[in-house]
């Protein structure tokens, strides 16, 4: 299977091209870069690996939760790749949680198969997730929705690892009684967790293809999350 992987979603650019030799990557800066390093990085790959966009059977994207903007730039890239190959004819996208694949990268870096998944949301916040590993179906099993909160509250189970790129942010107070790896969502990872997904149905039109948003105000400030927070406390039962 011919897939092109991308993830935008951290400070880190990350690509990967899969073929029938093999798997070719790219690790580059991130972040504001990232719209403007993607594009020709994607084609060198492509070309390493004897590909073009024509002979793609799908790109594969990490949809979220993470920084907006590299959200919307791998989203905005993905849909006009898909839309424009095979002629115009179009390429199926591949949306995937980052969440996801920051389980699925600590998977293959460590052998991990009960993880707690995060990342650094910014505002003294962190996105995370509960994955666990399962073998006899070879997917993982996550949390139906994706939290964002205070890393103090983020409270792993007994033996489970903390993965994810957040403990640089906020040390101990993510989890310290918990083991960490430091782990992103890579596009080998998307690659990775491509074939169980596509064959389950995930892929999708381009034009259906949607980053995954974890907070309902993009541009809300550190204050008015901490005001959230005090105002949720106040009302909750003692």
């Amino acid at each position: 299977m011919n897939l092109l992987a991308f993830d935008t979603s951290t400070d880190t650019l990350s690509i990967a091209v899969q073929h029938a030799g093999g798997t070719v990557q790219h690790t580059g800066p991130g972040g504001a870069q990232a719209s403007a390093t993607l594009i020709p990085a994607v084609r060198q790959l492509l070309a390493q690996a004897g590909l073009s966009f024509d002979t793609l059977d799908a790109i594969v994207f990490g949809r979220g939760p993470g920084s907006f903007t590299g959200l919307r730039t791998a989203c905005a890239v993905a849909q006009g790749l898909a839309f424009g190959a095979r002629g115009g004819q179009g390429v199926p996208v591949l949306p995937v949680d980052t969440l996801l694949a920051v389980a699925e990268a600590a998977r293959l870096q460590h052998g991990c198969t009960q993880v707690v998944a995060v990342l650094d949301a910014r505002m003294d916040e962190v996105y995370h997730a509960r994955c666990e590993w399962q073998p006899a179906e070879a997917r993982w099993r996550t949390d139906a929705d994706f939290g964002v909160s205070a890393p103090d509250t983020v409270l792993p189970p007994a033996g489970w690892t903390v993965a994810g790129n957040a403990q640089a942010a906020y040390g101990e107070r993510l989890a310290p009684g918990a083991r960490h790896v430091h782990t992103l969502p890579t596009a080998a990872a998307l690659v990775s967790l491509a074939p169980a997904l596509l064959a389950a149905g995930g892929a999708m039109a381009a034009s259906d293809a949607l980053p995954r948003y974890i907070r309902d105000k993009v541009a809300q400030t550190t204050a008015e999350r901490a005001a959230l927070r005090a105002a949720a406390a106040s009302a909750t039962p003692t």
